[in-house]
């Protein structure tokens, strides 16, 4: 048995289903099915990120990244108050420890300007204990626009609201085949065959292998990073007033660890970011022969090893040693000690590589006949979900035939 549909979303994280919101409000009569792998809807990367909504500071004036993350972020807080998710817009600080991160903060408050946020502040050294009294730097930006939410929470109320415009969603719902009858597409799923006249791809960790089994190639290669976390023990949560962060090193896209308090309570440190040998590698132990392949046989992943490796022996060094990592903490917050702090969990960032060994700084979508692959959508997309669905439904708007 099979069921048609105008469009087959591929994928049931934030963004897949922020899309799915967008595509029903702007087409209300198409009829329209998520399709998701896993059992839950916002399985990996959405259920497993630090649930920070980002101002839009840290990314390149006119990006993708820049323009999605300040509009998504404005429209995050008003859809979380409208529907009432927990969340909180209580700001946060970005720390420089060493005069050599001086020129990299003043650029960042520079961008910040040029995203359009307004009220920020820089903080000479000790004016930082105004904002977090336990933590040290030489200088700071507080950025008033960073708050915090549950991103499971915003992600179940798309899903609601695309099931209340008459939108399908399948769980456990994993897309295993894929054939092209010219003016359809056939999608295999163990629940059966979706036909589709139209297809999205969301599938983050595993987007370039869903667009190649589409036909498509995506050049990039998705890599996956694992982040992993502590948390402070009860006792140490007022050592983090909100949110502490590093100055970012420029040379990758990753934040630094940092410490986040979290919507429910407690207070996170982390992540770092190490190569994970499986797509969905969320311990050290998890290992994939077909993942490992597909990126050692990409020219990109040899040419990005070779030029930073001394960087990457000292993540697997830091994710490997307890002490390692609280050393790194400890920049940001020098009380701390490694009793206060326990392991926690861990998520995997899905980061598009290209063949020239660069990891991609901005979101990259890509499009083909009556498709759309979101190929690259690591953090800020979170935060920038509600405007990515609606650039994708305009996307749709001119590659899709729609009435």
């Amino acid at each position: 048995m099979s069921q048609t549909f105008d469009i087959a979303i591929i994928g049931g994280g934030i963004v897949g289903l922020a899309t799915a919101m967008a595509l029903t409000q702007k087409y209300p009569k198409q009829s329209i099915i998520v399709l998701e792998a896993e059992n839950r809807l916002a399985a990996h990367q959405t259920g497993n990120n630090s649930g920070v909504i980002h101002s839009g500071i840290y990314y390149k004036p006119g990006s993708l990244k820049a323009k999605n993350c300040v509009e998504g972020r404005t429209a995050m807080y008003e859809f979380c108050a409208q529907h009432g998710i927990t969340h909180e817009n209580c700001g946060k600080l970005i720390v420089a420890t060493e005069q050599e991160e001086l020129p990299r903060l003043d650029s960042l408050y520079e961008r910040g300007i040029a995203n359009g946020l307004t009220g920020l502040k820089k903080l000479r050294a000790e004016e930082i204990k105004d904002y977090e009294p336990h933590a040290t730097g030489i200088a700071a930006i507080f950025v008033p626009q960073t708050g915090i939410v549950d991103y499971i929470g915003v992600t179940n109320a798309y899903a609601k609201i695309v099931k209340e415009r008459d939108g399908e969603i399948w769980t456990g719902a994993r897309v295993i085949g894929f054939q092209n009858r010219g003016s359809e597409f056939v999608l295999s799923t163990p629940k059966g065959e979706v036909v589709c006249r139209n297809l999205i791809n969301c599938a983050g960790l595993y987007s370039d292998r869903v667009a190649r089994m589409c036909g498509v190639n995506p050049v990039v290669r998705i890599i996956p990073f694992r982040g992993e976390y502590y948390e402070l023990v009860p006792e140490k949560h007022h050592l983090v007033k909100n949110l502490i962060y590093p100055v970012p090193d420029p040379r990758f896209p990753f934040l630094g660890v940092h410490f986040t308090r979290m919507v429910k309570g407690g207070v996170e440190a982390g992540p770092n970011a190490v190569l994970a040998f499986k797509r969905e590698g969320y311990k050290m132990g998890d290992i994939s022969l077909r993942d490992l392949s597909e990126f050692l046989t990409f020219r990109g992943f040899w040419i990005m090893g070779f030029k930073y490796w001394q960087t990457a022996v000292g993540e697997f060094y830091r994710s490997l040693s307890k002490k390692a990592f609280v050393k790194a903490l400890q920049r940001l917050l020098p009380e701390l000690q490694e009793e206060d702090v326990h392991r926690s969990g861990a998520g995997v960032r899905a980061q598009a590589l290209d063949p020239s060994g660069k990891l991609l700084d901005d979101f990259s979508i890509a499009e083909g006949q009556r498709m759309i692959h979101v190929l690259n959508a690591p953090s800020p997309a979170a935060t920038a979900s509600i405007s990515i669905g609606k650039t994708i439904a305009e996307m749709a708007s001119k590659n899709f035939s729609l009435d």
